[in-house]
């Protein structure tokens, strides 16, 4: 019989946005129109998760997941956030990517407007070390690579060949690997991007030094996550309360829920179907 440890009861903490860090750039497609859902919502759903960046008593903070919430938050100007605080290296959070499948765009245009980039070969040969590969649905495979070495310009490069079918496509995200897996799902799809896994460390890179991931690549599984908090926004948001009594009152009602069973964990991976 398999073993499970539970994992720990999640760390809610109110912090100061500007404290917070993104390693990826927002999607404009999800952050225009969940800017004016949080402005008018009475409740604060699911707390973006993130990770200390030192061991300081009051640091900075690496998003890990949550950088839409986060530009909302101060796109709206709120001066706080609440979030969900795990320690990277943590056994319960793990680091892995999201692929996109590509519909509603005929890949030919895709090719055609990759022309453009003078930074980005692409080739159905195999290739050391590529930026991503690129399956269609008639079983070809093709690679993309850069010259680029850096950091801040193989992030960059990356960040252009998204935005071509970003601003295009329909753009799903999928934690599948294999094409064979993913278009009999999808059967509008016209092609299937598939990244190369991360490190941690290219997370807390790209967050210091504001060399960005394209959005929705990266993707942190974290065991114990909260969601569905339905926590009042009013007292998340109000600028005239002081932190410390805002983090106080949160303390107190989650204790509250527990204490009234009002919280449910599940151990197993689930399919959430009401998004």
């Amino acid at each position: 019989m398999t073993s499970f440890t539970a994992a720990p009861t999640p760390d809610l903490r109110i912090v100061p946005v500007s404290r917070l860090h993104p390693h990826e750039e927002h999607d404009s497609q999800r952050s225009g129109p969940l800017i004016e859902k949080i402005r008018v919502s009475e409740w604060f759903i699911n707390p973006p998760i993130v990770a200390p960046m030192s061991d300081d008593p009051d640091p900075e903070f690496v998003i890990l997941d949550g950088a839409n919430r986060h530009y909302c938050f101060d796109s709206l100007g709120y001066r706080h956030i609440l979030v969900q605080v795990v320690r990277y290296d943590s056994p319960f959070v793990s680091l892995d990517v999201w692929n996109h499948v590509i519909s509603g765009w005929r890949m030919e245009s895709f090719f055609m407007q990759l022309r453009g980039l003078e930074t980005v070969a692409v080739s159905e040969a195999p290739m050391i070390s590529p930026l991503a590969w690129l399956a269609v649905p008639d079983g070809r495979r093709f690679s993309f690579y850069t010259g680029a070495r850096g950091i801040h310009e193989r992030n960059a490069v990356l960040r252009e060949i998204v935005r071509l079918y970003q601003r295009q496509a329909t753009l799903n995200r999928s934690a599948q690997k294999e094409p064979a897996a993913v278009f009999p799902d999808f059967p509008d799809a016209t092609g299937f991007m598939i990244f190369p896994r991360f490190e941690p460390q290219h997370v807390i890179d790209a967050a210091t030094y504001a060399a960005f991931l394209p959005p929705g690549i990266s993707r942190h599984i974290i065991q114990g996550r909260a969601v569905r908090l339905n926590y009042p926004m009013s007292a998340v948001v109000d600028p005239n309360q002081p932190l410390a009594e805002k983090n106080a009152a949160l303390r107190l009602w989650v204790q509250r829920r527990f204490a009234n069973r009002a919280v449910r964990y599940y151990a197993e991976a689930t399919y959430q179907f009401d998004e």
